[in-house]
């Protein structure tokens, strides 16, 4: 009989800590049982020991669930990851290595409070869009909602981890559409995030230039959290860039592209039929539909593996692929293999075809806010990729492959179920920065679709985050973040943390005069604002009068825009208080500040 998950939302995980219901050792031990139960689904190259998780453990003992946003969150990680003290393989035992240091994204989020609980199963080389390349002992990844079907790939054990209920939220890569394929068979919200905007040093390449950590997380909203934390500078990574001020939020009623009815692919009408549904939710949200001309995204995609970006590939394992040839799957070999063969000439003539092919993308990206694509065009039973494993799983790829070449930001959202019991949803894509809108989107989207996680029967969080009844929610800005000095005057009152999130672009900060402690001032410009993180805060109705009556002059509460346009309680700061102030806006709010000092 198999044990019925805990619920591992961001929120609820945090509230049960901070009652004391639960603790993270209590957690990953209920979380490695339940594991134990799905070996059958070939989720993990690498499940992480007792022993392994113990020094996670005994940190997170030395502190308080409000001093860290993901105070024991648990999380899996792709086996091309590098976690420090377990093996990376790629799914390829003759590369297995031992790394003493975690990638920088790991590390980020282990800092933050987050337990790594292995490192889960992948097409191998992270090359293929199934999760059955996978050789012995792991084997393919099987479906989390029904196991005779594909989990999709590569990132498939990441995707099935969190759609089971064995973590909160995974870490997966995404080059050609490996973190939205398998969140799209599974259930699940796939961010593909910008190029460059999570650092990629500790992840075994596949394609340097067009690499990116993707987040598998239960809503959008919760990959949204994830995010921020996972987005952390690092400046050893020389592929990594710095997100541009002055973002801007989707306009409520916003446009979405659509790709004309005759650029279309789908395996069957049921496919289609979901895929209008999600426009017609799209429509219902106060989007407005423009068909758009698809051809320069199509040959995008095909430049990918028909071009000569399948020499990165090459390079990535060519120690290995010209000695050790037999250590990688027929197949696997058989598409890196190729890399070896373009010239400098083929590859400087496809990226003039990709430059040009960008210009006439952008030209289409430049009619809407936002685009929209089935994720893919259908789904298939292990039997039904096994007798064709070539021709599908490319198939898979017509709605992904482009993403990178063209530099767009991407994540994949639910959109129902098939009739034949399966997911399947769309992809909403815009330009390059644009994760947090994108998310914001698909936070309004995901639950006119369907109403629980994965393969499980939990319901989603609210999109809205709305207060309920008795509780009043306070934006914070400065030291009431958590693990800053005044946070305590939250906790203290019973406060939970229930969302990261940032302003819409129509806001500045400045360092007030004064302090210890020092705190910032936020004000309102629509004219030379920009987005600045912040975090939400749920207090109990009978506390809020007491913590308002705490805030001194020339600080006070009243109604801040967020990103996604909502409007929420929160600190802003009277004019007066900007006499001897320093506008700080440029460093990205008051963490950002706090690391220059």
């Amino acid at each position: 009989m198999k044990t019925t998950t805990i619920n591992l939302d961001l929120t609820s995980l945090r509230n049960a800590y901070l009652s004391g219901e639960q603790t993270p050792a209590s957690v990953v031990a209920h979380l490695l049982q339940r594991a134990s139960e799905f070996d059958h689904h070939n989720i993990w190259i690498h499940r992480a020991t007792e022993a392994e998780l113990a020094p996670y453990l005994e940190r997170l003992q030395q502190c308080e669930p409000e001093d860290l946003p993901l105070y024991g969150i648990p999380f899996a990680v792709k086996d091309n990851i590098d976690v420090a003290g377990m093996p990376t393989t790629a799914a390829c035992e003759a590369f297995r290595y031992q790394p003493e240091i975690h990638a920088a994204v790991v590390e980020a989020l282990v800092e933050a409070g987050a337990i790594p609980l292995g490192k889960t199963n992948l097409d191998q080389f992270a090359t293929g869009l199934v999760g059955t390349r996978s050789p012995e002992p792991w084997g393919a990844c099987r479906n989390s909602i029904n196991p005779d079907y594909v989990s999709g790939g590569s990132s498939a054990g990441s995707a099935v981890a969190v759609a089971l209920g064995l973590a909160s939220f995974s870490l997966g890569t995404d080059t050609a559409g490996s973190g939205r394929v398998p969140a799209a068979f599974n259930n699940l919200i796939g961010l593909k995030p910008t190029l460059g905007r999570i650092s990629v040093r500790g992840v075994v390449p596949a394609c340097q230039s067009l690499d990116c950590v993707s987040i598998f997380a239960r809503s959008a909203n919760q990959a949204r959290d994830v995010l921020a934390v996972a987005s952390a500078p690092d400046a050893e990574d020389p592929w990594q860039k710095t997100p541009p001020t002055g973002r801007t939020p989707l306009p409520q009623n916003f446009r979405f592209g659509v790709p004309a009815d005759h650029q279309l692919v789908f395996d069957n009408d049921d496919v289609k039929k979901l895929f209008e549904r999600s426009l017609v939710a799209l429509e219902a949200l106060g989007g407005e539909r423009i068909e758009v001309d698809f051809s320069p995204f199509l040959e995008a995609a095909r430049l990918l593996y028909e071009g000569p970006w399948v020499t990165e590939r090459y390079l990535a394992t060519q120690p290995l692929i010209d000695k050790q040839p037999e250590a990688l799957l027929p197949v696997t070999y058989d598409i890196i293999s190729r890399g070896s063969a373009p010239s400098a000439a083929d590859a400087f003539a496809a990226q003039y075809r990709l430059q040009a092919l960008k210009r006439s993308a952008d030209t289409m990206m430049d009619q809407v806010d936002v685009m929209v694509t089935p994720t893919t065009p259908g789904i298939y039973t292990l039997a039904e990729l096994e007798a064709e494993p070539i021709s599908r799983n490319s198939r898979l790829g017509i709605y992904t492959n482009f993403m990178n070449l063209l530099d767009y930001s991407a994540v994949a959202v639910p959109g129902g179920y098939l009739a034949n019991g399966l997911p399947l949803g769309c992809t909403l894509f815009a330009d390059a920065f644009q994760d947090e809108a994108l998310l914001s989107l698909a936070a309004r989207l995901h639950p006119q679709a369907v109403d629980q996680v994965g393969a499980l029967t939990d319901l989603l969080d609210s999109p809205e985050f709305e207060a309920t009844e008795g509780t009043i929610d306070v934006l914070v800005c400065g030291a009431h973040l958590s693990g800053l000095p005044l946070n305590h005057q939250l906790t203290e009152r019973k406060g939970t943390l229930v969302q990261t999130t940032e302003t819409s672009p129509a806001y500045r900060m400045y360092l007030l005069d004064g302090g210890p402690p020092f705190r910032p001032g936020l004000i309102r410009d629509t004219e030379a604002g920009s987005p600045l993180p912040v975090e939400i805060w749920r207090l109990p109705a009978d506390q809020f009068g007491s913590f308002v009556a705490g805030i001194p002059a020339p600080l006070g509460i009243g109604k801040v825009e967020l990103a996604d346009g909502r409007w929420v309680s929160g600190f802003i700061c009277e004019p007066i208080g900007l006499e001897g102030a320093k506008e700080i806006t440029s460093l990205g709010g008051w963490r950002g500040y706090l690391a220059t000092i």
